[in-house]
């Protein structure tokens, strides 16, 4: 695609998404996440061969790995078991050095911040989110907790249709800088002009804070400029610091920045696969020590309870806490997810992370994300 001109309505759409998912600096601003200057910390090797591994396809038939990772758009693959690299594929031309977006993987990333705050006495997640950011108290978000902002079961109303340019996910892509006022669209309406703009316009609620789960992505914003409030520095500095330089990653990272400068938590974060592996390593390592190994024991107990449709689909037993997915409260693997296929899964039982980065033709697809657990899981037994 070097001489074609992506829409800059649509480059997350295909075919278009197939390039820029790995080529955001070309399309948007970007802060960088500094892996400082030490020496990257190596991964250890010790390879399986995976190629011919037989998974299920999208339609039900036995397929190898290899074929099942071109049926569902894969950009890179990476397992590492016991800590050492066992399987790693770039496709569709991703090199070890690309920079590929997470989408709501990012949001993981925030979740892992606030275990660190936490655990330092710098933020109490108990706490009012108006005790940090007095701001919204004029707004829905008035009562509710960090906690409950880190588990999206604030009950502030946010519209996440992500097919609708009209709807407040799509004024996010405008206030984020993602994308331009829709062609065609009311010219009285008044378009947020950055994220903070949205977020105090958010007044509504549909239930009692703390009431049910319900995806949100601003939600991960509002944390976000909790953190720099507290933190006096911008959230690209914060993950440097706290995270890619005390992991010894290989790449600096980069956010997508808004028309204000603020880095886009909810779903802006560049980085290269084996950093996302790293970031996956430290949480199945407990934190690694560099976050408390009790909050991270903590992300894996979400409330089954308040995990409804259209959730429990493909999470039949699943949760949400802390900014991740889990897949089965018995078992209580954790996910870090995005759409368009972004996926880290951490897994206790195998000792394995799995990071499947992808450009799918559809924001979320079922078939596909059930697809991938299963063929995840099929990893999992053969490594």
């Amino acid at each position: 695609m070097s001489n074609t001109i992506i829409p800059k309505a649509d480059w997350d759409r295909p075919p278009w998404n197939r390039w820029a998912f790995q080529h955001i600096r070309e399309i948007l601003p970007t802060a960088e996440v500094w892996r400082g200057a030490a020496r990257p910390r190596d991964l250890a090797r010790a390879e399986v061969q995976l190629d011919h591994l037989k998974v299920q396809s999208l339609a039900g038939a036995e397929v190898t790995l290899k074929a099942f990772l071109d049926e569902t758009y894969t950009d890179g693959l990476v397992v590492l078991k016991n800590g050492a690299i066992a399987y790693e594929r770039y496709l569709n031309g991703m090199t070890a050095r690309t920079l590929h977006l997470s989408q709501s993987v990012a949001k993981s990333t925030i979740g892992m911040l606030y275990g660190i705050f936490a655990g330092r006495g710098q933020i109490d997640l108990a706490a009012p989110i108006s005790r940090y950011l007095p701001e919204l108290e004029n707004t829905g978000y008035r009562g509710a907790t960090l906690q409950q902002i880190l588990n999206m079961t604030s009950g502030i109303k946010f519209d996440e249709t992500y097919t609708d340019p009209l709807s407040d996910i799509g004024q996010s892509d405008v206030a984020s800088g993602w994308k331009p006022v829709p062609a065609g669209s009311d010219p009285s309406f008044k378009w947020p002009t950055d994220i903070w703009s949205q977020i105090i316009g958010l007044k509504d609620v549909t239930r009692a804070h703390g009431a049910a789960f319900e995806y949100r992505s601003i939600e991960t914003d509002v944390l976000a400029f909790c953190l720099e409030r507290v933190a006096g520095k911008r959230l690209p500095q914060i993950l440097s610091e706290e995270i890619w330089q005390k992991l010894g990653m290989e790449e600096s990272a980069n956010f997508t920045v808004d028309p204000a400068g603020y880095a886009l938590a909810s779903g802006g974060l560049n980085a290269c696969l084996r950093d996302y592996t790293r970031f996956g390593q430290m949480v199945l390592e407990n934190g690694a020590g560099i976050v408390p190994a009790a909050y991270v024991a903590e992300t894996r107990k979400g409330d089954h309870a308040i995990f409804q449709a259209p959730y429990n689909i493909a999470l039949p037993q699943g949760a949400y806490k802390n900014q991740f997915w889990i897949e089965d409260r018995s078992e209580q693997a954790i996910m870090c997810r995005g759409v368009f296929g972004q996926l880290i899964y951490i897994s206790w039982k195998y000792n394995m992370v799995v990071v499947k980065l992808s450009s799918w033709p559809d924001f979320l697809n079922v078939k596909y994300a059930m697809a991938t657990l299963a063929a995840v899981h099929e990893i999992g037994k053969a490594v």
